[in-house]
């Protein structure tokens, strides 16, 4: 046994991969008992979540790796995965594929073997498969593969202590992994003869396995070709590839790339059949339900009221804990802070930046988890890959991949995860407009905004209100979208393919963990970013070019008049009252650059109220015209400070810098263009 497995007390590394789909999440759940935490990878906004496994003394960091489908590197998902493997060589692979969809589950295995030979193969979703009339032997598939297998219904917890047995003895270095090689039939003879060169360059044989990387030269990696290229053979590394995948061209009339694809993929389906038993075909309940849910007419209307009725739920669900809230933070706690024997400048800022600042957001959580609640649903059941479907023949008549579909709707929650998610669209064009178009569609942080002035001015129509600018952020991002795609992004659009997953029951304890990640993160801006954004708002309110003016300010216009905010507020005044706002109304959109959700918090300051005052001060300053105008601005307006990080981490500054330009011209030309037509109309 090596040195490396016998000392227990060394902290090692296991890897989860996977196809999307196929209950990874659950399984690195079910791994590290939900110790884990959630950072970025390097020199990339993509998540990477990291937790701890402890097992029979040992301690090791399991890492979970994007979902995907091979390691070719074409998208940034790929390159990730891949880049990890090498780079941080893990003790341990666990891959996870589907029974119902083994076929690709081990040409992904097979692709991993190559690069990595400790991998341990878990074969979940059993009862799907049982349920679609499929057996799979899985000790077979262990011996053809010539490494363990387990299989799991992970959901039910059915084969966790199996594999949690196969990752201790792998761990201790008591398994056995002996992987079969892929024959690439003709490719064979240059593979050999690209092995001997790389074999001469100490860094490469150290670094990669030779075979993998001969493959990759063959298949025309670009990062491999990068690679090798640095080292002291990669001249005569790079020239023999070359002249192999030309003489492949023309002797076979095919490329070489396309040899290895299908001889994995041929190995792959033969491995499938021998150990996948079909029993008697039978109509699934999948098959049946998207029988309708896919039909092009009326799934589309099943995929609208959907989301209609998920948005209705939140709403109506939430009111009582909502009206609880705002009680807490009007009366007890502010009332509390009111009370303490402290200076007078302290105080103020305790109740008017702390409690009604944050105050002013927290009444909102409950809408906004029950939200999250409706949406985690709808993924752990396998809805959201089905409107994602359905959205697609839309998304081709503004020149967008089908794959922009997913980030879109993620947006919906939060435009930053929404960015990030376009990471695994392959082309690069496509990607580009995705992460400009994605800050388009109305976030849950828009959403506090919303309700707050639909219910000082719209009473019992303020939901038909907000469904609109719902409706309209998804006209505005698709539109976006076909802008930069059509004037600046020009290159050919792809196609879009798609995992399909089966219909499952929700699991309760997966639904309460993706709510909780999302509710945290709110939070997490609530007690910082936001209440940061307001702190600074107070501080400048309490301020001015004259110097200390005090928190009389808060509560006397003519004081406040005089302080940063009024100061910069009214130079701005000009250029927004056609659209019916004073200045404060204006300098709250200045700080909703740091986050949307500041502009509750610092309206309520500005007007000098506090959280239970906050409904009639708007209903005095605006006018439902001019709060639509408002809503506009806020739902099209620069993103905020997390999410132009998020587009520069993606496509770089001069795109987020585009992002921030294009949103400003757009937020004021809906906003005055709405103005203009509401008094046309007759609208004051």
């Amino acid at each position: 046994m090596s040195r490396r497995f016998r000392d227990e007390r060394r902290r090692v590394k296991v890897a989860i991969s996977g196809n999307p789909n196929v209950g990874k999440s659950v399984i690195f759940n079910e791994l590290t008992g939900g110790r884990a935490w959630v950072g970025n990878w390097p020199g990339v906004t993509v998540e990477k979540k990291v937790g701890t496994l402890r097992l029979d003394g040992l301690e090791a960091e399991v890492v979970d790796l994007p979902g995907i489908y091979g390691l070719t590197a074409y998208s940034v998902d790929e390159r990730i995965a891949r880049d990890f493997i090498v780079n941080e060589r893990p003790e341990l692979i666990v891959n996870i594929a589907s029974a119902a969809n083994l076929e690709r589950g081990i040409y992904l295995t097979l692709s991993l073997l190559e690069l990595h030979k400790r991998v341990i193969l878990v074969v979940n979703m059993m009862d799907i498969a049982e349920g679609k009339g499929m057996n799979v032997d899985v000790e077979k598939l262990s011996r053809i593969l010539g490494i363990p297998v387990v299989a799991t219904v992970a959901v039910r917890r059915e084969g966790i202590p199996e594999l949690l047995k196969r990752v201790a003895e792998a761990l201790r270095g008591k398994a056995s992994f002996r992987p079969p090689k892929v024959s690439y039939g003709p490719l064979e003879e240059h593979i050999a003869r690209l092995e001997a060169v790389l074999a001469e360059d100490e860094r490469l044989r150290s670094r990669y396995p030779l075979r993998w990387l001969a493959v990759k030269l063959l298949e025309g990696d670009a990062d491999i070709e990068r690679e090798v290229s640095s080292s002291k053979v990669g001249g005569d590394a790079l020239a023999l590839a070359e002249e192999a995948r030309r003489r492949i061209r023309e002797e076979l009339g095919v490329e070489a790339e396309e040899l290895v694809i299908e001889a994995r993929y041929g190995m792959a389906s033969r491995i499938a059949s021998e150990v996948v038993e079909v029993k008697e075909r039978v109509t699934t309940i999948t098959e049946l339900l998207d029988s309708v849910l896919l039909h092009r007419a009326l799934g589309v209307l099943v995929a609208v009221s959907t989301l209609y009725l998920a948005f209705r739920f939140s709403f109506e669900v939430s009111k009582p804990l909502s009206t609880l809230i705002d009680l807490a933070f009007s009366e007890v706690i502010s009332g509390a802070v009111g009370s303490l024997p402290l200076p007078a400048p302290i105080r103020s800022f305790l109740a008017d930046a702390v409690v009604a600042g944050v105050g002013s957001i927290m009444v909102f959580l409950p809408v906004i988890a029950f939200f999250y609640i409706a949406l985690a649903v709808l993924e752990d059941v396998g809805y959201m890959a089905r409107i994602a479907f359905l959205a697609d023949r839309v998304m081709t008549t503004f020149r967008l991949s089908g794959h922009s579909v997913i980030p879109l709707v993620v947006g919906f929650g939060c435009n930053v995860p929404g960015v990030i998610a376009a990471r695994a669209i392959a082309d690069e064009d496509d990607r580009r407009a995705t992460c400009l178009s994605c800050p388009l569609v109305s976030c849950s942080a828009r959403l506090p905004v919303f309700l707050l002035l639909t219910a000082a001015l719209f009473g019992a129509g303020g939901g038909t209100v907000v469904l609109s600018l719902y409706v309209l952020s998804i006209a505005l991002a698709l539109l976006t979208g076909a802008f930069f795609r059509r004037v600046v992004f020009r290159g050919p659009s792809t196609g879009f393919i798609m995992e399909i997953p089966d219909y499952s029951a929700p699991l309760a304890a997966s639904v309460l963990v993706k709510t909780w990640e999302r509710v945290k993160r709110f939070l997490f801006k609530a007690g910082s970013v936001i209440l940061a954004g307001v702190a600074a708002l107070w501080l400048a309110s309490v301020t001015g070019p004259g110097g200390y003016i005090g928190p009389a300010a808060l509560e006397r216009p003519e004081l406040l008049a005089h302080s940063w905010v009024g100061v910069l507020g009214r130079a701005l005044e000009p250029a927004f009252s056609p659209l019916g706002w004073d200045w404060r109304a204006v300098t709250a959109l200045i700080f909703g650059f740091i986050a949307k959700e500041v502009v509750v918090g610092s309206l309520a300051m500005l007007y000098g109220v506090g959280e239970e005052g906050l409904l009639g001060a708007v209903a005095a300053h605006f006018t439902p015209l001019s709060a639509y105008a408002y809503m506009l601005f806020v739902l099209a307006y620069v993103p905020c400070v997390a999410t132009i990080a998020a587009i520069r981490g993606e496509i770089g500054a001069k795109y987020a810098a585009i992002s921030v330009a294009y949103q400003l011209a757009l937020a004021y030309a809906l906003a005055l263009a709405a103005t203009a037509a509401g008094r046309l109309v007759g609208l004051a």
